[in-house]
């Protein structure tokens, strides 16, 4: 080999070696520029803005919500429209944490949500992760999952004259019971070879556990005595009758 053909093959090597770094350095993404993206995202919800929606998810992507949807991407620009007259909003990006290897990143945070409606705050905190992935040197998002944490109703007012009729032994199945007792103006529940849980009213004989999904409702028979303890999970409910 001449010197003259081996000095070129060098060059042509080193070339190619800053050619592939400086588009490595090109596609390599850093946490707060994947934040600054999705921020923007969550800013384009309440006017109805699809442009980031268009620019930032793939043509493929698996977008499932916290409502139990799984949508591709034309269902969900589709999706995005401004609130209705006498609604705004905003959607917060906080706690973000983020893994990032090669050409895929996965971000994940909570949302802290403020929807006024008419003058009226409600607040919501949710859950999401996503996935970008970097193809020809274009990160975008092909995944992500939303969920919504839950939070306890407000508690409402119960008539605590009530409670003498709630008290009692209710029975699931043979020897599985729940007991539920008053005292001191509070209302418990212990089920057998469980701890003993407060219920909390949110409605007249409607009442939740602190920190519990779900509801105990009493249910009254025929002769306007109370006669099931219903268990609400999920909209679907399990019965215990009362026994004493």
């Amino acid at each position: 080999m001449t010197r003259k053909r081996f000095l070129s093959i060098v060059s042509l090597s080193v070339a190619v070696v800053f050619t592939l770094s400086a588009q490595t350095k090109r596609a390599a993404i850093t946490q707060d520029e994947l934040v600054r993206r999705t921020q923007e995202l969550f800013d384009a919800v309440a006017p109805g803005n699809k442009a980031p929606f268009q620019k930032y998810f793939a043509e493929d992507v698996i977008f499932s919500d916290e409502k139990g949807r799984t949508m591709d991407k034309t269902a969900l620009v589709k999706d995005i429209e401004p609130l209705p007259t006498g609604y705004s909003g905003t959607i917060k990006l906080v706690k973000p944490q983020s893994r990032i290897a090669g050409n895929t990143a996965i971000l994940s945070y909570d949302l802290d949500e403020t929807e006024t409606i008419y003058g009226q705050n409600m607040k919501a905190r949710y859950h999401e992760t996503d996935t970008w992935m970097n193809r020809a040197g274009k990160w975008q998002i092909i995944a992500t999952q939303v969920h919504r944490y839950y939070e306890d109703p407000a508690p409402g007012q119960a008539d605590t004259r009530k409670y003498a009729g709630y008290a009692g032994t209710y029975e699931l199945a043979s020897g599985i019971t729940m007991t539920v007792t008053t005292e001191g103006g509070h209302l418990y529940a212990q089920r057998s070879g469980r701890a003993k849980d407060e219920l909390l009213p949110e409605a007249t004989d409607i009442f939740f556990r602190k920190n519990v999904e779900g509801r105990r409702l009493f249910h009254y028979g025929a002769d306007g005595k109370v006669d099931t303890l219903i268990d609400r999970r999920n909209n679907e409910d399990i019965v215990w009758k009362k026994t004493k």
